[in-house]
């Protein structure tokens, strides 16, 4: 039987293993996967609060939740990835879902505001996200900015 768990830490409380595994995911799939030159490493993780899914002790997802202020003057959710071996499963959707809940407990910002890749909008949607921008382009990729709201 598999075991999924979800945990939720500032970058101050990450082990140096846990750190390498979400930022090898994340090379993973943002630069290999998308085949896309960017720096990662933008000066935002040491804000953030790291959404680290396991499964059976592997990290298999993350995501960056931002208080307000930081990246944008709203709260936000940002480099969100599921490894590819699990998309199937529906782990996103539960990756998204946990990261607004801890991100609405915690600064208790009506809004919520993400950069989203334009191939995911209606993924967004799904979760109550409205597109707010135009398309623009981030490192290569189309994108949108959208909010949900309550």
């Amino acid at each position: 039987m598999e075991y999924l768990q979800i945990t939720i830490t500032s970058f101050q409380q990450l082990t140096v293993h846990k750190l390498y595994d979400i930022l090898q995911l994340r090379s993973e799939i943002f630069v290999v996967e998308q085949n896309c030159v960017y720096n990662d490493l933008d000066g935002y993780d040491q804000k953030a609060y790291h959404l680290i899914m396991e499964l059976d002790k592997r990290t298999i997802g993350t995501a960056r939740i931002l208080p307000g202020g930081s990246r944008f003057a709203q709260v936000s959710i940002g480099r969100v990835v599921v490894h590819k071996e699990f998309r199937s499963r529906n782990y996103g959707k539960l990756l998204m879902k946990q990261a607004i809940e801890y991100a609405r407990e915690k600064w208790n910002d009506p809004e919520i505001k993400i950069s989203a890749q334009l191939y995911l909008k209606k993924f967004y949607e799904d979760l109550g996200f409205k597109t707010v921008s135009e398309v623009y382009d981030e490192d290569g990729i189309p994108h949108i900015g959208m909010i949900l709201s309550p």
